[in-house]
């Protein structure tokens, strides 16, 4: 499943590293693009949707509707 996500406080390569880890712990075939630019991600994953959300957000990191 292909995921699109707002994260309005990704900010740096660190951060992209650590949501991409918390992601890739769930689900090691996962891949992860993150523009930094625009702050979105989009995520290729099996993992469901809820979980996908709740490891980035207890990463720290906050995921807007947009």
């Amino acid at each position: 499943m292909e995921l699109k996500l707002y994260v309005p406080d990704m900010a740096c390569s660190a951060c992209r590293d650590t949501i991409t880890a918390a992601i890739q712990a769930i689900d090691p075939a996962a891949t992860v693009h993150a523009d930094l630019e625009t702050k979105w991600l989009q995520i290729e994953t099996t993992a469901p949707e809820p979980r996908v959300r709740q490891v980035i957000q207890r990463a720290g990191y906050t995921i807007k509707e947009v």
